[in-house]
């Protein structure tokens, strides 16, 4: 039988390209040869071929067509105007390379001005081809050139390292087209989103506040951050896969105990809280107001003093002395790292790249980040001024993770609670690092591939049917969840009820990781509809979006409780990956949970 052979077009070509290779009994050698950037059909391949011995230059295979290359010394960018040019039968060498760019995952520059320009790119399993030393020229043009096949973007960390995304999205890209989450203008969603899923999730979604919706729609002048203004964090995201468990459905289907109703308290007032503080200021029963608060949330005249305990600001058990003696420090240590930015230069800054970019980044973020609320609204806004320099210093108190879009939704709700610059950096702290969302922003991306792992064991486990049909629509790596996930479903709720869910989730009850069962909870509440109107995956994705400002704070609240007691009832039942879901995974976080359970309602029926 005949086989068919795909076309093989030459679009690039250069020569003077170099490798080092090893041979036995001798030295390293340096081989000569060109390299061609070749399309097989569609698919974009880097071949390198050596000269022959003899001063013969190596003909290409017969089996491609490649254009006129004239002399070996130019490098020839033919771009969609290859022309094909018939060859003859070359003879094989081991030292040819070929490079499917779909499986490369970076390819490193040389440093400008420092000897020959080189490339080295790494593969998908992290294996690095040989060096490929451009001695006359043609490392930048290749660049470019490729650039017309996949996506690049430069690490932050790295100025030689280029990231790279293979642009095989079709699917996906029909799908956040049906979103709309960037502008109607943008056609290229999905490589944005291979770029950076954060901003492209965060920043698409700009224009959607709690304040737009209940009042009036966002001007059309506020438009979204440019494309190259993204930075490229999460890269490797949508590239993670989930299976379906059957034998972890098997082991829990009809074992799961019946779900207990529950209700919902009223918050914790101004009253209570100074009732539950002796005359040195100590809060005592804390165990029992981490359960009022969880029941019910926290009046809003009293946020400003409890939020700081919540947040690991304060000491449960400090005094007001020494809880005056602790603001006094923090107040002295957050003047000091905002000292370390503020007095940079502006001949320093031009020189610190890392520093301007994530400036720049900041104060693109600032000034989208909630400006239909009163409290950010208007020109000359001291509230604004406070935002930036919390997200500037934090970046500088932790270096290595630095800013990520996201974090100013994080951090806006906490300034207009606690209303001062301090005690707002301390807090948002508290929730980074002790409330650990910090791992929502990693470089390394397991922090948001671990929730969607867990979530989607959960949803197996607990919905095994709707799992079924999300999985029958490609939908069951939850990835439409994503931005719940990211930035604790600020997005989702109202400036109010964003507040309650949050106070109520950073008391860490019933268990750390509460947010997953809330994510459940909503989706409980939208699985009918997604099943009767059969949605496909563009359409999930579009029916969760329009879900935000729409969410009732308190059901989602009471449904995500009632799902905890029911797995929490049927743990002789449950394997090991839903225990380790729903109770405390460390020793710091075991004794906290130790002293502030809610077991005192496990037994509801």
């Amino acid at each position: 039988m005949a086989t068919t052979t795909k076309e093989k077009v030459v679009v690039f070509e250069v020569g003077g390209v170099f490798i080092h290779t090893s041979q036995a009994d001798s030295e390293d050698v340096l081989l000569a040869g060109r390299l061609q950037l070749v399309l097989s059909g569609t698919d974009p391949f880097v071949m390198w071929n050596p000269h022959r011995r003899g001063n013969c230059v190596e003909q290409p295979d017969p089996g491609w067509t490649v254009v006129n290359t004239g002399s070996d010394s130019s490098a020839k960018n033919n771009g969609d105007h290859a022309s094909p040019v018939q060859s003859e039968q070359p003879t094989k060498n081991k030292h040819m390379l070929s490079v499917d760019l779909s499986q490369v995952k970076s390819i490193r520059t040389s440093t400008p001005n420092l000897g020959w320009a080189y490339l080295v790119f790494r593969m998908a399993d992290d294996e690095e081809m040989p060096p490929l030393h451009f001695h006359e020229g043609g490392s930048k043009e290749l660049i470019s050139v490729i650039k017309q096949y996949v996506t690049i973007t430069r690490s932050p960390t790295d100025r030689d390292l280029l990231n790279i995304h293979p642009r095989n999205t079709d699917a996906l890209s029909t799908s956040f087209t049906e979103l709309q989450i960037l502008s109607e203008s943008s056609g290229n969603y999905v490589s944005k989103f291979f770029k950076d899923p954060v901003t492209a999730t965060m920043g698409g979604f700009s224009k959607v506040t709690s304040f737009v919706r209940d009042n009036i729609i966002a001007p059309q002048t506020m438009v979204n951050r440019p494309a190259e203004d993204f930075s490229p964090f999460f890269p490797d995201i949508t590239t993670f896969k989930v299976e379906q468990d059957f034998d972890l459905i098997a082991e829990t289907k009809n074992k799961l105990a019946e779900r207990p109703d529950v209700l919902r308290g009223e918050p914790l007032t101004e009253s209570e809280w100074l009732a539950n503080q002796d005359d040195k200021g100590r809060v005592l029963n804390m165990r029992e107001l981490k359960e009022k608060i969880f029941r019910g949330g926290i009046e809003s005249s009293i946020r400003k003093d409890v939020w700081p305990f919540v947040l690991h600001y304060y000491l449960w058990n400090s005094t007001t002395e020494e809880r005056i003696a602790l603001r006094k420090q923090k107040e002295d240590e957050y003047f000091g790292m905002k000292a370390q930015w503020k007095t940079i230069t502006t001949e320093q800054e031009r020189r610190f790249s890392l520093f301007k970019d994530r400036k720049n980044l900041i104060d693109k973020d600032v000034i989208r980040t909630d400006r239909l609320h009163p409290f950010y609204a208007g020109e000359n806004n001291l509230h604004l001024e406070q935002l930036f320099a919390i997200l500037m210093t934090y970046a500088q108190f932790n270096f290595d993770l630095g800013y990520v879009q996201g974090m100013s939704d994080i951090l806006s709700p906490i300034l207009l609670v606690m209303e001062d610059e301090v005690d707002a950096f301390w807090c948002f702290v508290g929730v980074m690092d002790h409330l650990k969302l910090e791992q929502n922003f990693d470089l390394d991306q397991e922090g948001m591939k671990n929730q969607l792992i867990q979530l989607n064991t959960l949803v197996q486990v607990i919905e095994p049917e709707f799992y079924g049909f999300l999985q029958s629509k490609e939908s069951s790596n939850m990835f439409f969840c994503f931005r719940w996930l990211l930035i604790h479903f600020k997005r989702e709720f109202t400036f109010d009820d964003i507040m309650r869910l949050w106070e109520v989730m950073w008391t860490g009850l019933p268990c750390p990781n509460f947010h997953l069962l809330l994510c459940l909870a909503i989706l409980e509440t939208q699985k009918k509809t997604m099943k009767e109107q059969d949605l496909d995956f563009n359409e999930i994705l579009k029916h969760v979006n329009e879900l935000s400002l729409k969410l009732n704070v308190e059901e989602v609240l009471r449904l995500g409780e009632s799902i905890y007691l029911q797995l929490k009832n049927s743990e002789g039942e449950l394997p090991a990956a839903i225990l380790d879901i729903i109770t405390p995974g460390g020793e710091e976080e075991s004794s906290q949970a130790s002293e502030s359970s809610i077991e005192v309602i496990a037994d509801v029926e």
